[in-house]
C-alpha cells in the first residue's frame, strides 16, 4: 500500500510539473517571437535615455510607447493567433490595446490575459456560427464579428482589467523591490536553477521575471531581474567540471556543449549533464546564489530581457559602465559551480559512459515534449528508432521512405523555430557545404512549415506535428544537434541520386 501511494504522490507530481511546463510553454510562445521588440526597446533605451550612451531627448521619446503600447498589444497579437490563427490574432491585439493605453504600467501580464482571450472568444463564435451564415455574407460577418468582440475586449480591458493589472504590477514591482532591499534575492536561485532543468524556466521568466524587470527597466534604465535566469554562469561550471573530470565521450562532448550554451545562450544542453547525476544540482543552485548576489552588491543589471542566454546577449544589454558588474556575476557563478561540481564528480565511483549520457538526453527531450504538451519523445517516435542512438535518422509515420529527388530547399523545424533549429540549421548548412550540395536550408517553427516542403529536420517529439503540417515531406530526425550521423544520412541519400 505504501509503495502504492508513493506512486500516486510520483504521478500526481509528474502531472502537476507537466501543467506547469504547458503553462510556460504557452507563455513563451507568446512572448519569445516578440523578443526582437524587446532587444530593439533594449538598444533604444541603452543609447538615448539621458543616462544611454548617446543622450538624445528626442529620440528618448520612443521608449515610452514601445514598452508601454508596442510590445503588449504585439504579445497580445500571438496569443490570440495561438488560439485561432490570424481571427485570433487580430482581436487579441484589439483587446490587448485597452489595456495598454493609458496604463502607467507595461502591461505584459495583461496582454498575456487579453490576447488569448479575444483568440479563445472569436474562435468559439466560429464554431457557432459555423455553415450558418449565407453564401456572400462572409466578409460582412467574419470582418464585423472580429470588431465588434475586439472593441467590447478593449473596452473591458480598458475599464475593468487594467486597473487590476495596475494594481498587481504595483505590488509585484513593490515586492521585488523589498526582496532585493533586504538581501533576500539570492534565494530565488532555489527555485530557478532546478525550474531551468525541469522545463519550468519560461514560466519563471517569461512569466514572472520578465514583467517585473520591465516595469524597473523603464523607471530605473536596468532591472537585475533580467539576469536571474538568464545568466549563462551556473552551467558553464557543469560543462567545465565534466570537461575536466569526466571520461571519455562525456569528457569529449563538453567543449561543443560550452561553445552552444556559452556562446549560443541554448541552456537545454547542460540539462542531461545534471541529470547523469541529480546531485549536481546543488552546483547550479549555489552557482545561481553567488552570481545573484554578486549582481546585486555591484548593482548589476541588464536594459532589456537577453535572449537567449547567451554572454553575448548579456553584454549587448548591458548598460552605460554595466559591463564589469555583469560579467563578475556571470564568472563568480560559472566559478562556484565549478568547485562545487568538481567536488562531486572528483569523488564519483560511478562510471559514466555515452549511453548514460544519451539515456539523460531521452529525459531531456521527454521533459520538453510534456512542457509543449505533448507526447514523451519515446513514445512519439517510431518504432524504429533507438532510444539509445538518438541521432539515428528515422522517418515519421507519413514520410516517404527515400529522397525522388534533390530538394530545393531543407527546413529545420523546432517549436519555437529560434534557438536549436536555428543551431541544427547552419550544422547543416556547412555540413552540405562540404558534401558539394547548394542546398538552402532555413529554419522555422513546426506549425508555420509549408505543405509542400520536401525534407524536414526535426526532433522526435515534434515528427508526428511536421508530417502533419507537411505530409509530402521526408522527415529526419535529429535529438542530437552536435552529432552529424543524421547529416551524414541525409547526404548519403542525396549521392545516391547522382
Amino acid at each position: 500500500m505504501a509503495t502504492q501511494a508513493v506512486a500516486q504522490n510520483v504521478a500526481h507530481a509528474g502531472k502537476a510539473r507537466a501543467g506547469m511546463q504547458r503553462f510556460g510553454g504557452f507563455l513563451a510562445g507568446m512572448v519569445m517571437p516578440n523578443i526582437p521588440a524587446f532587444i530593439a526597446w533594449g538598444f533604444i533605451t541603452a543609447f538615448f535615455i539621458p543616462t544611454g550612451w548617446t543622450p538624445n531627448a528626442h529620440l528618448d521619446q520612443l521608449v515610452s510607447p514601445f514598452v508601454s503600447f508596442l510590445i503588449p498589444v504585439l504579445i497580445g497579437f500571438t496569443g490570440g493567433r495561438l488560439v485561432h490563427g490570424n481571427r485570433g490574432a487580430v482581436v487579441g491585439a484589439i483587446a490587448t490595446a485597452g489595456v495598454a493605453v493609458g496604463s502607467s504600467q507595461p502591461m505584459f501580464i495583461g496582454a498575456m490575459i487579453m490576447g488569448p482571450l479575444g483568440g479563445y472568444l472569436i474562435k468559439q463564435f466560429d464554431r457557432l456560427t459555423g455553415d450558418r451564415v449565407k453564401a456572400g455574407f462572409e466578409m460582412l460577418v467574419n470582418t464585423f464579428s472580429a470588431g465588434i468582440i475586439g472593441g467590447g475586449l478593449a473596452i473591458l480591458g480598458f475599464l475593468a482589467v487594467q486597473p487590476v493589472m495596475d494594481t498587481v504590477s504595483n505590488a509585484l514591482g513593490a515586492a521585488a523591490i523589498w526582496i532585493t532591499n533586504i538581501h533576500l534575492l539570492p534565494l530565488i536561485a532555489l527555485f530557478i536553477e532546478p525550474g531551468k532543468v525541469l522545463f519550468l524556466n519560461n514560466a519563471i521568466n517569461h512569466g514572472i521575471l520578465d514583467p517585473i524587470g520591465l516595469q524597473q527597466a523603464k523607471e530605473t534604465g536596468k532591472s537585475i531581474f533580467f539576469l536571474l535566469e538568464t545568466d549563462p554562469g551556473p552551467g558553464l561550471g557543469i560543462l567545465l567540471a565534466y570537461w575536466i573530470f569526466g571520461k571519455g565521450t562525456i569528457k569529449q562532448s563538453a567543449p561543443g556543449a560550452i561553445i552552444i550554451q556559452f556562446f549560443g545562450g541554448i541552456h537545454e544542453i547542460y540539462f542531461p549533464y545534471i541529470l547523469m547525476k541529480p546531485v549536481l544540482v546543488v552546483a547550479v543552485i549555489l552557482g545561481g546564489m553567488a552570481a545573484d548576489s554578486t549582481f546585486m552588491l555591484l548593482h548589476a543589471g541588464l536594459v532589456a530581457t537577453a535572449s537567449p542566454g547567451s554572454i553575448i546577449a548579456e553584454m549587448a544589454m548591458s548598460p552605460k559602465g554595466g559591463y564589469l558588474p555583469v560579467l563578475a556575476g556571470i564568472f563568480v557563478g560559472a566559478a562556484v559551480s565549478l568547485l562545487v561540481a568538481s567536488f562531486f564528480l572528483s569523488r564519483s565511483k560511478e562510471e559514466m559512459d555515452a549511453s548514460a549520457l544519451s539515456m539523460a538526453q531521452e529525459i531531456v527531450r521527454d521533459m520538453k515534449a510534456q512542457s509543449k504538451g505533448m507526447a514523451p519523445a519515446s513514445a512519439s517516435a517510431p518504432a524504429s528508432m533507438s532510444t539509445a542512438q538518438p541521432s539515428v535518422r528515422a522517418a515519421a509515420p507519413a514520410s516517404t521512405e527515400t529522397l525522388t529527388a534533390v530538394p530545393s530547399q531543407v527546413v529545420f523545424a523546432c517549436e519555437a523555430g529560434m534557438g536549436s533549429s536555428a543551431m541544427g540549421a547552419s550544422i547543416l548548412k556547412k555540413r552540405l557545404r562540404e558534401a558539394g550540395y547548394d542546398i538552402p536550408v532555413h529554419h522555422m517553427p513546426v506549425n508555420q512549415l509549408s505543405p509542400d516542403v520536401e525534407v524536414v529536420f526535426t526532433q522526435s517529439s515534434l515528427a508526428t506535428r511536421a508530417s502533419q503540417v507537411a505530409p509530402d515531406a521526408k522527415i529526419y530526425i535529429v535529438n542530437n544537434f552536435l552529432d552529424k550521423a543524421t547529416y551524414d544520412a541525409f547526404v548519403e541519400d542525396l549521392d545516391q541520386l547522382k
